[in-house]
């Protein structure tokens, strides 16, 4: 069985506050973006994982899919697997791909094993994985809250639109993005701004609480967002904690050799 795990990127985010078991309460509208991997999952006589495309460092049993793997093993006995993921989508961008993979190992091994379970159990079992991960059991339009856990359905289409992800060589953990956050109510309520106003106006509202510090300390992600306004978009934004930025435009937009040369660089429609 194969399947396509893509990406996602955040229309706003808001740092509310910081909770008392260390994590922070979020506000953001989460957005499935068509860049994917590709997680290929059979019967085997032996466990085994195999990883390509895009190194991923780090023990490759605390990758997220050998953990939805086994939270479902433990609770259902299942046989003996071979995965393989192909890595795509970029590590410590912001766009969500590691919980994507684990999201999308639960939906599979799900139908591969007839377990017959509905979204609201897997939605519990992607829990344990990861804040973002019950996202991916979806993988609609979603407003966030709590600590990424917490989704409402939104009624949002970009169909028609083009985005343009670029990310620079560096990455961002969590951990430091958060470092330069302070955490505040903001003035406009997500919901109220995507909902309320076309996108062309979303640059003067709709803010990731995460830019400005990390901007600030990587004027490389500012140059590459300036570009994107100059490239014509209407809206552009660093998603999630970065290091991705992400532009949306209304006519696909035309990269400069420098830019394909130098990042990584994805362009396609919503």
């Amino acid at each position: 069985m194969i399947s396509f795990p893509n990406a996602k990127i955040n229309l706003g985010l808001n740092i509310i506050e910081k909770r008392s078991d260390g994590y922070h309460n979020i506000s953001s509208c989460f957005y499935p973006v068509p860049i994917n991997d590709v997680l290929e999952i059979n019967l085997s006589d032996k466990f085994d994982f195999k990883i390509s495309g895009t190194p991923i460092p780090g023990n490759k049993n605390e990758n997220l899919v050998v953990k939805a793997y086994k939270l479902l093993k433990k609770d259902f006995n299942l046989p003996e697997v071979a995965i393989h993921l192909h890595k795509n989508i970029p590590l410590e961008a912001g766009l969500g791909g590691g919980s994507s993979d684990g999201g999308f190992a639960l939906k599979m091994l799900n139908e591969f094993f007839d377990l017959y379970l509905d979204d609201s159990v897997l939605e519990d079992y992607a829990g344990m994985l990861g804040s973002d991960c019950p996202f991916f059991i979806y993988n609609e339009p979603m407003l966030v809250g709590g600590r990424g856990e917490e989704m409402n359905a939104i009624k949002l289409d970009l169909k028609g639109y083009y985005i343009c992800i670029l990310k620079p060589q560096l990455s961002i953990s969590t951990k430091e993005a958060y470092q330069g956050v302070k955490p505040s109510k903001p003035d406009y309520p997500i919901q109220s701004i995507i909902i309320s106003k076309p996108v062309v106006k979303w640059k003067n509202f709709l803010k990731n609480d995460f830019e400005a510090p990390m901007l600030k300390k990587y004027p490389e992600l500012s140059s590459l967002k300036d570009r994107l306004y100059d490239m014509g978009a209407e809206y552009a934004s660093l998603t999630g904690s970065g290091s991705a930025i992400y532009g949306l435009f209304n006519a696909e937009p035309v990269l400069h050799k420098d830019i394909t040369q130098n990042y990584f660089n994805w362009v396609g429609s919503l």
